[in-house]
């Protein structure tokens, strides 16, 4: 088991390092791909195909027939997450264009955030749509737990791609994403192994220390302050100051820590134990991107103030 998450987990970082260098629209191609496989776990671990079982059960036990043979025949995607995935490839294709555009005259990421808020907004006018005429084959909660969903993955992963292209030393300022997650995990990781004796959440993840988060925290800070000193800094004009740098790379652990809790608490209540088993050892895309997707926006919107604040 250990060997093949060992594998599994090179595999995935010499991918992520090939997209993310590649940058431009292999990697847009590549998040909107990922982001469909995280928007697909997150609703079926919120139960939106239960709630369409129970429906049906109910319809049956009601003797509403007419319901019943309309919703018998469960298909592999139901309307709201075929809307969420719509909206999820329209995204993405906006946000290349808009970017591209802005490139081309210069206007760094001026016209990406209307697209945002516009595409957010439509995506949910098509969710209500969805509901109004498919009354009464879908609850309330089916449409809020697939914008929920939209939010969480598809357009909080899509900032690994709006740092990446969004700022002029983006192929270097896009990997404190990475670093703020996945370094700060393993520094909380070492660090509650050796000294850790606090429980920090007993009933959501038992195995996390205090201590443990402590070392995350200021290992991140650490790592931000030597990756811009000897990367950043010296191979691009960004000079960004090294104390701001280490209270985003603080911040953005202590946010990513909190992502990873929130996607174990879905889990948690939902009875799941990964959210899928895409990556061989580690279980599903959210299983292994849960810190990732929180710590992106942090950290796009924490070098937004340090690079033009």
């Amino acid at each position: 088991m250990f060997r093949t998450r060992l594998l599994s987990g090179i595999l995935l970082v010499i991918i992520a390092m090939a997209t993310i260098m590649s940058g431009g629209r292999v990697l847009a191609i590549v998040l909107c791909l990922v982001s469909l496989i995280a928007y697909k776990e997150l609703t079926k671990a919120c139960g939106i195909h239960v709630q369409d079982t129970e429906r049906r059960m109910q319809d049956r036990t009601l003797g509403n027939t007419a319901v019943w043979f309309t919703h018998k025949g469960k298909a592999g995607i139901n309307a709201p997450e075929g809307v969420g995935m719509v909206m999820t490839v329209l995204y993405y294709g906006l946000l290349y264009a808009a970017l591209y555009r802005s490139s081309e005259q210069g206007e760094g990421v001026a016209l990406v955030y209307p697209v945002i808020m516009i595409v957010v907004v439509m995506t949910m006018i098509a969710f209500l749509f969805t509901y109004v005429f498919t009354f009464p084959r879908y609850k309330a909660s089916q449409i809020m737990a697939s914008m929920f969903a939209f939010l969480y993955a598809p357009v909080m992963l899509s900032f690994i791609y709006l740092t990446r292209e969004g700022f002029p030393h983006g192929n270097y300022l896009v990997w404190f994403i990475f670093l703020c997650s996945w370094g700060s995990d393993t520094c909380a990781y070492a660090v509650g192994v050796l000294i850790g004796k606090h429980k920090m959440t007993p009933k959501l993840s038992p195995k996390k220390s205090v201590e443990g988060a402590i070392g995350g925290v200021a290992g991140a800070a650490l790592l931000f302050v030597l990756y811009a000193y000897f990367a950043v800094n010296r191979f691009s004009t960004a000079a960004l100051s090294l104390p701001l740098v280490a209270v985003l790379g603080a911040a953005g652990a202590g946010v990513s820590m909190i992502g990873d809790l929130a996607a174990s608490a879905i889990k948690r209540d939902q009875g799941i134990k990964d959210y899928g088993k895409l990556i061989p050892g580690h279980g599903g895309i959210m299983d292994r991107f849960d810190s990732v997707i929180i710590a992106a926006p942090l950290i796009f919107i924490g070098l937004m103030f340090l690079i033009y604040g």
